[in-house]
């Protein structure tokens, strides 16, 4: 099979990963219940069966969700594992290294580090951290840094604060919603508009946003509101990059591509936690949608080279 797909929403779990956040926090999560057996060959075996030359690894929820004086640890750890595996396995693998937050001093050295000698492709950040969305004015340093190196910005979600998951596990439901209360966080407190250089890439086709894009757009019409987003809700969301994780079906694409041109739609299959049949289901699904052959390419494979040019040769 030919190997033409760039996976840019692709996680690991490096052996020391599980111990420190506890697999039960993981597993209660996901819909399979329990967290995922994984090594870097188990991916590159199912990248192999489905046509996938290069996974851009994270790390998902709950990231660093461990004791606070072992998190700037843990997420340098992982961060290294994910370098190593690059150097292990040259043109399989690209990363979006992890940051220690909500701790600002210690995430902008690893911004320096990740994205300088580690020469990751962009930087990972989860939709909210102890309920505090990335809109909030705590994390603006971090937005300042990112925006003055034009990064990629992959944000994943997590666990919402509210604990409002009427009994499903989170991933389910509460995922997408969390996405959504990200964006719009960025949106109605300014940070796309003043930090136009970061590239976001949002997941799993951006939560419920699609849907409720035109919803959102009505607050234009408030001065308090538009100041934030001076070009309008939907310019905003526009410009923005969503993946295909869990959401290469006919409905949610259709919402998507309502919204965005198919050059702002990435492939992501979210392997290891969602199981390998998941990666086949994107792969069938994307083609299922009998999109014009260029568009399909640009989704499974030239919108991520055109974001990350480090990726050209895989």
């Amino acid at each position: 099979m030919s190997l033409r797909r760039i996976d840019t929403h692709h996680h690991f779990v490096p052996p020391f990963y599980l111990p420190e956040v506890g697999a039960d926090a993981v597993g209660r999560t996901l819909v399979s219940g329990r967290a995922p057996e994984w090594t870097p060959q188990h991916s590159i075996d199912a990248m192999d069966r489905n046509g996938i030359a290069t996974a851009i690894v994270s790390i998902s929820a709950p990231g660093f969700a461990c004791d606070e004086g072992k998190r700037t640890d843990l997420c340098q750890r992982c961060n290294d594992y994910a370098a190593q595996m690059r150097s292990d396995f040259p043109g399989r693998f690209g990363s979006f290294a992890g940051l220690p937050l909500p701790d600002i001093d210690t995430s902008l050295a690893e911004i320096d580090r990740s994205l300088g000698s580690l020469k990751a492709e962009g930087i990972c950040v989860l939709t909210n951290y102890n309920g505090r969305y990335l809109g909030d004015p705590h994390f603006e340093p971090i937005f300042v840094e990112l925006n003055r190196r034009r990064a990629v910005v992959y944000v994943h979600p997590t666990e919402a604060p509210c604990g409002c998951y009427v009994g499903l596990p989170a991933a389910s439901l509460e995922y997408p919603f969390d996405t959504t209360r990200t964006i719009a966080s960025l949106l109605f407190n300014g940070t796309l508009s003043r930090f136009p250089d970061i590239k976001f890439i949002f997941s799993h086709a951006g939560g419920t946003i699609p849907f409720l894009a035109d919803r959102l757009s009505r607050l234009d019409r408030r001065p308090d509101y538009k100041r934030h987003v001076p070009d309008g809700v939907i310019a905003a969301l526009k410009r923005l990059y969503y993946d295909t994780a869990l959401s290469a079906n006919r409905g949610a694409m259709d919402a998507l591509f309502s919204l965005v041109a198919p050059t702002q739609v990435l492939f992501g299959s979210d392997y290891p936690y969602a199981p390998e049949e998941t990666m086949v289901g994107t792969v069938k699904g994307l083609t299922a949608l009998n999109l014009p052959a260029n568009d399909l390419a640009a989704i499974e494979r030239t919108n991520a080279i055109r974001l990350m040019p480090s990726l050209q040769a895989s």
